[in-house]
């Protein structure tokens, strides 16, 4: 299994097996599998999201977004109780290239990656209920 570091970008190759067991960078230490969302640039996006192995929810947003602030805990709420998903965040803002090459059109919009390819897509603040079962529906979808 792949993980790409939240903190230096490295590739890590992690037996299934230990993914629970906390594993950390091989480079820097870091922590791969943060049980908070992962804050996300136009630098560190495509090779994040290329090169890990384990399902990984985008939530595109914006700080003015009144409904993007109410979801961000939800949001939180479900990346810790979703440790086997990769749950990171995509300022609009402060990545309008990400936000133009991914049709960005209103926010929030999350949206699913699995294997490097967008695999779903939703608009609109959700309770973190709603959120995983949105995530589990989508990736029972991609695995039939």
């Amino acid at each position: 299994m792949h993980l790409v570091c939240p903190a230096c970008g490295s590739t890590n190759r992690i037996p299934e097996e230990r993914l629970n067991d906390g594993p950390v960078c091989g480079r820097c230490g870091a922590a791969l599998m943060p049980l908070e969302p992962i804050p996300l640039d136009e630098q560190t996006f495509h090779r994040y999201v290329a090169n890990t192995d384990l399902p990984i929810v985008v939530d595109f947003w914006a700080d003015w977004c009144g409904p993007c602030k109410m979801m961000a805990p939800q949001f939180a709420a479900a990346a810790k109780a979703m440790p086997g998903v990769r749950f990171v965040k995509v300022d609009t803002d402060e990545n309008p290239k990400l936000a133009g090459e991914f049709r960005i059109r209103g926010i929030p919009t999350l949206a699913l990656f699995q294997g490097g390819k967008e695999q779903a897509r939703t608009s609109g603040a959700m309770g973190a209920a709603d959120l995983r079962a949105w995530i589990t529906a989508q990736i029972d979808r991609s695995a039939a």
